[in-house]
């Protein structure tokens, strides 16, 4: 299954100069947050394929302006084509605002998911916002990732962990692509298309 992961900045390449061809044999999309909600609509319009959302720092528009057709998947476990996908969006909490949270606090909203992560046996892909405490994340309080994230992936194995909120520009140092155990880490920043089947996932990113 082909995934089309974005996230942070909208892509010109998409967006701007769109044509079918481009998102030709992408089975699913799945957006890590901070983009506008209209982008989201306009992809999940144009694909005819679902497009997931988790929410990100500087989506408190989406209360308003939710992306139309659209599934959001925080706090939830979204099963396509027999892929489990658990979202858990937002941010470290630095400021006022919503979908900001404290380590205790993120914490919280994984322990609330055990039951839905019971029924479901598990889950193969966990979405987030922020990253994982010390893996590509910042040191700054706004760009550090949280702690529960390196645990749910100790614990639950699943076999990719996508994140946003670390944008490539910020210098070299943050990465594409990690692995953390037997979890593949993405960086979705503006956009990434992986395969979820690919045993060489490093070498065909793009």
């Amino acid at each position: 299954m082909k995934i089309l992961a974005i996230a942070d900045e909208e892509s010109k390449y998409l967006w701007d100069y769109y044509e079918k061809s481009k998102l030709e044999g992408i089975d699913l999309i799945i957006s890590c947050g901070d983009l506008d909600p209209h982008y989201l609509s306009f992809l999940v319009t144009l694909s005819s394929v679902p497009v997931l959302y988790v929410h990100g720092n500087h989506d408190g528009k989406y209360e308003n302006t939710p992306p139309e057709g659209c599934i959001c998947i925080d706090d939830q476990i979204y099963v396509h084509n027999g892929i489990r996908i658990m979202g858990l969006g937002g941010s470290m909490r630095y400021r006022p605002g919503p979908h900001q949270y404290t380590e205790r606090e993120m914490k919280k909203r994984a322990k609330r998911m055990w039951p839905k992560i019971l029924l479901r046996h598990g889950f193969d892909i966990l979405v987030s916002h922020a990253p994982a405490f010390q893996i590509n994340d910042g040191r700054d309080l706004p760009h550090q990732g949280f702690q529960v994230f390196r645990a749910l992936m100790e614990k639950y194995k699943p076999r990719f962990f996508l994140h946003g909120h670390i944008h490539q520009s910020y210098g070299k140092e943050y990465k594409r692509y990690d692995k953390y155990q037997d979890t593949h880490i993405i960086n979705a920043y503006e956009r990434c298309v992986f395969d979820f089947e690919d045993e060489n996932l490093k070498e065909h990113l793009r």
